[in-house]
C-alpha cells in the first residue's frame, strides 16, 4: 500500500490501522521487556502470560480511545499526542505489573521501565515519523518559495509550524532584533541578526520576508518595515496582536504591507468620560451615516450605548449597508439599541426638523457632505447647496428642535482653500460660528477639522494598491504633493471626544502627525511589494510612477490652521483654533445673495461671494463647473 492510497482511506479505516499498529507495538514491547528475565523461555508458552498480554492490550487500547489518541490528525500532531501517549503508556505499564503480580510472576522494576520506554518511543515516535512523511509527501522544495521569518517569538514559531503544513513557503531562517535570541536554534532553524539579512537573501534566494511581530508598537513596525525596503523581497506581515484570536496563526493570516503599517501611529486611548458625554443614554443622529466617516461614527456610537441611533442618509444602498452592519453587530454582541434608518437630504429643513423633533434628538454629528475636490469643481452649485446650505438647514432644524449638541465634521481643505469644496466647508464653519454667537437658542455648536483618513472612499492608497497589482503605472498628480493621514477609527473617536469638550463655536483641530510626501509613499508601496521603481536611474524596474498633473482645485499641501492662534486642550491630540468669523446678520446677507445666485446658476457671483467672505479662498483655476462651461461654449458658438 502506497502512502497516497493510505491517505485516501476512510477515517474509520485509518483508526483501525492505528489500533492494529499499536497492538503490534504493545506485543513487541511486552515480549522484549519480559525476555530480559532469566529463564523466560520456559515461561513463554505459559497461558498466564498470554492472558496478561491480552488484558494489557485491551485496556491500553481502550484507554487510548478514551484519551482521544485516535482522534488526532497525524499530519498536525504535536506535543499533546506525546503527553497522551505517555499517560496511556504509564497506565499500560501499571496494568502489566499488576497482571504479573497476580500471576505470581516477578515484576522487576527494570522490566517495567523498559516496557514503558519502549512503548512510549514506538507509539509516539512512529507517529512523528509518519507526520514527517506526510508533510513531505508530494512537496517539491523547488516549487516552494524560500522565506525568512522576521521575529523569533511565539508568533514566529507558530507561523513556522503553519508554514510546514502547506506547500507554498519554505522557511530558511529566523531574524530577530533581540541579541539574546540570535545564534540560537528554534525548531531546526537558526536565528540571525537583521544585519545578516542581505547575506541570507543571497544564499537562499529568498523572495519573501514574513513579519511575525504582532506585539510591536506601530513605531517599531514602521522602523522595521522601512529597514526592509532596501531588500529585493516582498514583505508580508501578521496582523497586530489585537487582531489575532487565541494565538491561532496560519499562512492565511499573512497580508501585504499596507499603508497602515507605513503611516499608522500608536493611538491614544480614548477618554471614556468624553466618549460617553454626548452619547450614553441619549438619542444620537448621524447625517451622512453611510459615508466613510459617518459609518465609523455609527460604529463608535453604538459601542457607547445611546438610547437611540438615527441614521440619516441620502444614498439608499449606503443606508442599507450600515444599518445591516449595525444590526449584525448588535446580534453578535447581545445588544439591543434601537437603530432607525432614515432616508433624506440635508438640504430639506422640514424633513430634518420632523426627524429631530419626533425622535427628541439630543446630539447630532453632521458628516453629510460632498468631499471629492474635482467632483465639486465640476458641480459647483450642487457642492454649495449640499455643503453650505445643507449644513445651514441641519443647524437651523437643530435650533428649532432644541438639539443640545451639534458637531460638524470639517476638513483641512477648509484652510486657505484653493478649491470650491474647501471653500464650502469653510463657509459651513462660518455658519456654525455665527449661530453659536447668537444667544437665542439652546444648541451648542462646534466643528472638528482634520485631514485625509486612510481607506476612505476615493483615497489614493487603494488606487496605488490596484495599480501595483496590475503592473503599473502608479499615477500621481504632482511629485511634490503632500498629505496628512489618520485612520478612520482614530478620527471618529477624536471627533466624538472633541465634540464633548465644545463650549460653543469651537473650531477643533486634530493632531494629524507629520505630513507625508505622496511620491515617497508610492515608492515604499512598490518596493515592499517585492518590486522596483522603473525610472531613469533604474530602467529595469517593474513599476513606473507617472506624473499626471494637478487636478482642478487640488493643492500641493494641506494646512490645519488659518492663523497661528491655537490652544491645547486636555486631550493630547485635540487643539482649538481661534479663527476669524462673521456675525449672523453679516453672514445672512452673504448667504441670501449666494442662494439667489445659485438659483440663477450665476457661477461668477457664487465665486465672488465666497471670495468676499473670510474663507481665505484663493482659487488657482477658472470656473470648472461642467454646466457653466458648456453654457459659455454655446454662447461663443
Amino acid at each position: 500500500m502506497t502512502l497516497d492510497s493510505l491517505l485516501a482511506l476512510p477515517r474509520n479505516a485509518k483508526k483501525f490501522f492505528f489500533v492494529v499498529h499499536d497492538t503490534v507495538i504493545i506485543f513487541f514491547s511486552f515480549w522484549f521487556s519480559l525476555s530480559l528475565k532469566p529463564a523466560y523461555s520456559q515461561e513463554w508458552l505459559n497461558i498466564g502470560n498470554w492472558l496478561i498480554f491480552f488484558i494489557t492490550t485491551l485496556l491500553t487500547i481502550a484507554l487510548f480511545v478514551r484519551l482521544g489518541l485516535y482522534r488526532a490528525v497525524t499530519r498536525f500532531i504535536g506535543a499533546k499526542v506525546m503527553s497522551t501517549a505517555a499517560i496511556g503508556t504509564l497506565f499500560s505499564t501499571l496494568i502489566m505489573g499488576i497482571g504479573l503480580l497476580i500471576a505470581d510472576q516477578e515484576a522487576h522494576f527494570l522490566v517495567m521501565l523498559i516496557y514503558f520506554l519502549l512503548m512510549l518511543v514506538l507509539i509516539g515516535g512512529s507517529r512523528f515519523v509518519l507526520r514527517t512523511l506526510l508533510n513531505n509527501s508530494g512537496y517539491n522544495k523547488q516549487d516552494m518559495s524560500p522565506v525568512i521569518i522576521y521575529g523569533a517569538g511565539q508568533s514566529g514559531r507558530q507561523l513556522m509550524e503553519a508554514i510546514r503544513q502547506v506547500n507554498e513557503y519554505r522557511a530558511v531562517a529566523f531574524v530577530d532584533d533581540d541579541p539574546a535570541a540570535q545564534k540560537t536554534i528554534i525548531n531546526d532553524l537558526a536565528v540571525y541578526s537583521p544585519n545578516q539579512l542581505n547575506e541570507l537573501i543571497e544564499r537562499h534566494q529568498v523572495e519573501k520576508i514574513l513579519l511575525a511581530i504582532p506585539s510591536a508598537t506601530t513605531e517599531e513596525r514602521k522602523r522595521i518595515i522601512q529597514s526592509l525596503e532596501a531588500y529585493p523581497c516582498e514583505v508580508l506581515t501578521m496582523p497586530g496582536v489585537k487582531e489575532l484570536v487565541d494565538g491561532k496563526i496560519s499562512t492565511t493570516s499573512l497580508r501585504k504591507i499596507s499603508v497602515f503599517d507605513l503611516l499608522g501611529r500608536d493611538p491614544v486611548a480614548p477618554k471614556e468620560e468624553l466618549m460617553h458625554a454626548d452619547i450614553k443614554g441619549k438619542v444620537v443622529m448621524v447625517t451622512g451615516a453611510g459615508g466613510s466617516i459617518g459609518s465609523e461614527l455609527c460604529r463608535q456610537i453604538i459601542k457607547n450605548t445611546p438610547a437611540k441611533l438615527i441614521l440619516f442618509e441620502l444614498s439608499e444602498f449606503s443606508l442599507y449597508s450600515i444599518d445591516k452592519e449595525l444590526r449584525e453587530y448588535q446580534e453578535a454582541n447581545g445588544i439591543n439599541i434601537p437603530v432607525l434608518p432614515l432616508l433624506g437630504s440635508v438640504q430639506h429643513r422640514n424633513r430634518l426638523y420632523n426627524v429631530m423633533k419626533n425622535f427628541k434628538v439630543e446630539t447630532i454629528y453632521h458628516a453629510a457632505a460632498y468631499k471629492h475636490v474635482p467632483m465639486v469643481e465640476y458641480n459647483t452649485i450642487e457642492g454649495v447647496r449640499n455643503n453650505i446650505y445643507g449644513t445651514l438647514a441641519c443647524a437651523m432644524a437643530a435650533v428649532d428642535a432644541e438639539v443640545s449638541t451639534f458637531v460638524l465634521i470639517s476638513t483641512d481643505k477648509a484652510v486657505r482653500p484653493t478649491n470650491t469644496m474647501g471653500a464650502t466647508k469653510r463657509m459651513a464653519e462660518l455658519v456654525l460660528q455665527a449661530l453659536a454667537a447668537e444667544n437665542n437658542h439652546k444648541t451648542r455648536f462646534c466643528m472638528v477639522r482634520f485631514g485625509n483618513v486612510l481607506r476612505s472612499s476615493g483615497s489614493v492608497v487603494p488606487v496605488f494598491e490596484k495599480q501595483i497589482a496590475q503592473g503599473g503605472p502608479v499615477t500621481l498628480t504632482h511629485q511634490d504633493i503632500t498629505r496628512y493621514f489618520m485612520t478612520i477609527p482614530e478620527a471618529a473617536q477624536l471627533v466624538i471626544q472633541a465634540g464633548a469638550m465644545g463650549k460653543g463655536g469651537d473650531v477643533f483641530v486634530l493632531d494629524m502627525g507629520e505630513s507625508v510626501k505622496i511620491i515617497d509613499l508610492a515608492r515604499q508601496m512598490i518596493r515592499l511589494s517585492g518590486l522596483e521603481v522603473k525610472d531613469e536611474n533604474n530602467p529595469n524596474g517593474q513599476i513606473e510612477i507617472k506624473i499626471t498633473g494637478l487636478r482642478p482645485g487640488e493643492k500641493l499641501y494641506e494646512e490645519l490652521l488659518i492663523g497661528d492662534a491655537v490652544e491645547k486642550t486636555t486631550h493630547p491630540r485635540i487643539m482649538t483654533a481661534n479663527e476669524v468669523m462673521l456675525s449672523w446678520p453679516e453672514l445672512s446677507d452673504i448667504l441670501n445673495r449666494m442662494d439667489e445666485a445659485c438659483r440663477k446658476g450665476d457661477q461668477l457671483t457664487v465665486r465672488q461671494l465666497m471670495l468676499d467672505a473670510p474663507t481665505g479662498f484663493a482659487p488657482k483655476d477658472e470656473i470648472c463647473d461642467l454646466v457653466w462651461v458648456a453654457g459659455q461654449q454655446n454662447q461663443q458658438a
